[in-house]
């Protein structure tokens, strides 16, 4: 089995000489799954010798070291901090009870960082590029503004990261266009969810705000592979060529970014082996169902109970991450809410069930033998991590690109199964309709076809990223590009 891109890519001191002149910058939104995917992609960056450079406020910095896990710790340490103190900013608690699932109460966090970053960005952007030939900024496509600083440093170039999938990047910009009918296309599904519901006003206001300032990028970096979504990455270049812009603009599909194995030097730090994975070494293999809505997701207490009891009417094995959905600073623990369940739950599923209230190290769980299936929001990191440890996705989307995520696992990739529909998002998953997903998923014919074919599909993905694959070409001709 290959290993992963830390393991497998080489160092060449001579390359290495040379393209220390290079440095990048990463520039994340400071939201888990935004940090998170940056922070994966350093790593990756950094096994080509590349200095890394990684931008953020102080809360968001610690925040992204803290829940990264399936390191070796030389990565972690060889990468550069910049973490800016930035004025106080509002940390309301999410909403359970809100009709749109969008987390509307992190946007202060993010108009707060895109504020008050921008002058430091600027400044130690200024500093690297008299120290380096070449300075390589990636930032996040909702980060534009900080580093706007790019456009008058004749040494630097700056590349947009997209954090959501092709497929969702390829329908907004076709649907932009006013394009509304793309089924000319045989790579797209008939059915595809509207962007009702997905975002809140004052979001889409932000996305318009940062968008415009993409003009000045080089070209867009997403965490994906071609062998996963090579159509959609074809689309998004064929939609650019089609436009007035006639500069000369390169899409990278340089993922994934997470390993893909684990590495024998990860680091477990001080406490050792996390709890939930001594409890999947006790479990059969492909017996668990790992249950997890990410960090955005705020779920009301008739959700909740029926969430739970849908698990238990299973008869499955299963982990589930009962957390409530991050405020803007995770640190800040005023006016936590924690989710109650139905009397007696946890004692009533002792040896079937697992309820974790805290931060879990979700990749390891994917990664592990017992971990069968994934009932997930569908967020794109989630997606990607599930998809390179072979385990097939009871999708429940709960907003953003998450609806379109979850089509082209269930019906273009064929590795899950629909929960609920995006149409009916405004009612209440009833317990039976979990009971039937997670049978579906864990103890069907049907289930074991799409437990095989992500585990086909994960393969095909590991074999991409050894020398001479697609992925691994791939990120390496990135490197050249940006080392020349």
């Amino acid at each position: 089995m290959a290993n992963s891109h830390q393991q497998v890519l080489p160092f060449n001191a001579q390359a290495g000489q040379k393209q220390s002149q290079v440095i990048v910058v990463m520039v994340p939104l400071p939201a888990q799954g935004h940090l998170n995917q940056l922070l994966q992609l350093s790593r990756l960056i950094l096994s080509y010798s590349i200095p890394v450079h990684f931008v953020g406020t102080t809360t968001h910095n610690r925040q992204a070291k803290l829940r990264v896990n399936f390191w070796d710790v030389l990565f972690m340490s060889s990468i550069h901090f910049h973490d800016f103190e930035i004025p106080p900013f509002a940390c309301p608690p999410p909403n359970p009870n809100a009709k749109n699932k969008f987390p509307s109460h992190l946007i202060p966090a993010f108009n707060s960082a895109a504020s008050h970053l921008r002058e430091p960005v600027s400044v130690l952007l200024r500093s690297l590029s008299r120290k380096a030939r070449r300075v390589v900024v990636i930032h996040d496509s909702l980060m534009a503004s900080v580093v706007q600083e790019v456009a008058l440093i004749s040494n630097a170039n700056s590349y947009v990261f997209h954090s959501v999938s092709a497929f969702t990047i390829a329908l907004f910009q076709w649907e932009r266009k006013g394009m509304h009918s793309i089924q000319e296309n045989e790579a797209i599904p008939k059915e595809i969810p509207s962007l009702e519901g997905c975002f809140t006003d004052e979001f889409l206001a932000l996305i318009a705000s940062e968008y415009q300032y993409h003009k000045f990028n080089s070209g867009c970096v997403y965490n994906t592979c071609r062998l996963i979504e090579g159509a959609f990455m074809e689309l998004i270049e064929k939609q650019q060529q089609e436009t007035m812009d006639k500069r000369t603009k390169k899409y990278w599909a340089l993922g994934p970014f997470n390993p893909v194995t684990k590495s024998s030097e990860t680091d477990q730090g001080s406490t050792g082996k996390h709890f939930c994975l001594e409890w999947l070494d006790k479990q059969a293999r492909n017996s668990v169902i790992y249950v997890s809505f990410g960090t955005t997701t705020a779920m009301n207490d008739e959700q909740i109970k029926n969430l739970a009891i849908g698990l238990k009417q299973s008869n499955q094995k299963f982990i589930w991450v009962l957390r409530e959905a991050d405020k803007g600073d995770v640190f800040n623990g005023e006016n936590e809410r924690e989710a109650e369940l139905p009397k007696g739950y946890e004692n009533s599923v002792d040896g079937m069930g697992l309820v974790v209230r805290d931060w879990v190290p979700q990749l390891e769980i994917l990664a592990h033998e017992a971990t069968g299936g994934f009932m997930s929001h569908c967020g794109w990191n989630s997606c990607m991590e599930s998809i390179t440890m072979g385990v097939p996705i009871a999708a429940w989307p709960m907003h953003s690109d998450q609806p379109r995520n979850a089509v082209l696992i269930t019906e273009l990739l064929k590795i899950g199964v629909l929960v609920k529909e995006w149409a009916r998002r405004d009612e209440i998953v009833t317990a039976n309709m979990v009971e039937h997903s997670v049978k579906k998923l864990m103890a069907s014919d049907e289930g074991d076809g799409m437990r095989k074919r992500a585990a086909e599909l994960c393969e095909a993905v590991r074999r991409s990223m050894v020398e001479g694959g697609a992925s691994r070409m791939e990120i390496d001709s990135f490197i050249a590009h940006i080392s020349s």
